[in-house]
This record gives structure tokens, sequence and C-alpha cells, in this order.
């Protein structure tokens, strides 16, 4: 059984229904539910009907005594350390390598980040919550419940977890200072390994800010509206921008790792009103390389 017991913060005089703090904590129904008839949610150790008032602090105490959506989740164990951005009872945020996947494909693979993660957190388990490209580096958030998995899966829907990217691309074509790529995107029937940009394809946006540029390259600041595969790649490469050293859309010969990162990452904190960014700088092969083409690399 998952148990938390959270102290309600009173904003602004705000006192919701006991079912409005569960919407607002984006709690699913089904669980919900589930609360209501086992009355394993407790107001200061009492079992109250739906519609009475949370006030300001009171004890709120849930009790998840049923079977998690995300069914246990087991992996054999990694042999690299973890670089761990944040930590704390109920996530694990790490800066992933490039070149490193994020999950593994076969139970019986031990090179991915969930491996690593797994030799971590042992005897506990990491949850997947969403991924990055294998050849991207950066911030991936792990949660390490199944029982948080559902709401945040729900705070990506709804966007309030969200991640942004800093790329370096080849100037092939003039780039604006800002704005938005939309372009829809579907499989590359002629490589099952690429996307490509189609009319059938599933609506895709991605908005881009210039953070610095010169005749060759710019570093560029991407926010994703959705999430499709390979999205920022194969945007940018569609507009004459392809990503330094993308081994599938820029057609030069690659010369190191694939210049992308997620770098920053937000969220809200599981139970409550409150967000964290988590933010860092890009690894040493990107700073090394906006030094050496003189961009701006202050982070």
């Amino acid at each position: 059984m998952y148990q938390r017991t959270i102290i309600f913060h009173s904003k602004n005089n705000y006192e919701p229904t006991i079912r409005e703090l569960l919407k607002k904590w984006l709690i699913p129904k089904k669980w919900q539910h589930f609360l209501r008839i086992e009355r394993n949610i407790l107001i200061n150790g009492k079992y109250h009907s739906f519609n009475e008032l949370v006030h300001d602090q009171d004890s709120v105490t849930l009790k998840f005594d049923f079977p998690p959506r995300t069914e246990s989740q087991n992996y054999l164990p990694g042999k690299r350390k973890i670089n761990i951005s944040y930590e704390d009872a109920d996530v694990l945020i790490v800066n992933k390598p490039a070149g490193v996947k994020t999950h593994p494909n076969l139970s019986t693979e031990n090179d991915s980040l969930f491996n690593d993660v797994q030799t971590y957190l042992a005897p506990g388990h990491p949850y997947m919550v969403h991924r990055i490209d294998m050849l991207t580096s950066g911030l991936v958030l792990i949660s390490k419940t199944p029982y948080l998995v559902p709401i945040f899966n729900r705070q990506l829907t709804t966007k309030i977890l969200h991640r942004e990217y800093l790329a370096i691309v080849k100037l092939n074509n003039p780039i604006p200072n800002s704005g938005t790529i939309d372009k829809p995107i579907g499989s590359d029937p002629t490589d099952i390994r690429k996307q490509t940009i189609s009319d059938s394809g599933l609506s895709s946006q991605t908005d881009f800010s210039v953070i610095s540029k010169n005749d060759s390259y710019a570093l560029i600041q991407l926010t994703l509206h959705s999430g499709r595969t390979h999205q920022i790649r194969i945007h940018l490469a569609s507009m004459g921008w392809p990503i330094v050293n993308d081994v599938l859309y820029n057609r030069d010969s690659p010369d190191g790792e694939m210049m992308l990162c997620a770098f920053r990452l937000s969220y809200q904190i599981p139970f409550s009103d409150e967000y964290r960014t988590t933010e860092i700088k890009p690894d040493d092969q990107m700073m090394d390389f906006l030094t050496n083409h003189h961009l701006k690399n202050e982070f």
C-alpha cells in the first residue's frame, strides 16, 4: 500500500471540497472512486463526504490500497554511475548522457539508463514517465512509485510537465530570431529509422528562439507543443537548420555526439500547488563546440 499525508495550505482563502482537491491534484477518477468506496481518504484522521470542505492546515491522508495502473517493472542492474540533477522521496531527475537509451527494449538488456537507475534504487524500482532519444542528452524524470505515474502522465497531457531543449544547428538557410514550426510528422516510408514531414502525418508544433548565431551555426532554445518521435530533429532539418552531428537528418558527416540537450524540466509537485524546475548546463562537448565556434555559452 502507498500512503501519503499532506498538510493543506490554503491560498487566498481557497477552501476546496475533497472532490475538487483530488481533481486539482490530478488524481485519476478511478482512484478517486476507490478512495471514496474504501474510505481511504481521511481529513484530520476521519473519513468525510467528498462534498466536505478542506480547510487551511487540515491533514489529508491518502491510502492507495489498490493496484497501480503500472505493473511492477523490473530491470537488470546496470553498471554506469548516474548523474543525479534532483532527488526526493517521490522522483529522481537524471541527466542522461548522449548515446545511452532511456529504457531497454528487451528484459535481457542491461545498458540503458533505467538499468543504471535500477542499480541505484535497489531494492526499489524506477517507473517511467517519459523518454528522450538515445542520441539526445539531458533531463529525464523518473518516478520512484507506480502510483505517481498516472499523475505525471496527466501533467504531460495537459502540458503542466514540460521540457525545454537546446540545440546547435547548421545554418543551411537563414533563421529568424524566433518562431513556430507547424508541420505534420509521419513515418518515412523509405527508411524505418526516420520520420518525415507528411500531409497525412500527426499535427506537430515546435517553438524556437535563437540565443546566439553566426554565419554558419546557431544555438537555439526549443519548446514542444506535441511529442512526436524525432520531432525537433525533423522539424529543424525541414527548415534547413539540421542539428549538428544528427546522423539521420543532417547530410554532413558526424564528428561527435548530436548537439541536442533537454536542459530544463518543469512539473507540478504531486499533491501540492507548487511547481519545481530543474535546469542543467549542456555537456562538455556542446560547451566546447559553442566556445570553438564563438557562440554564446554562458549558462
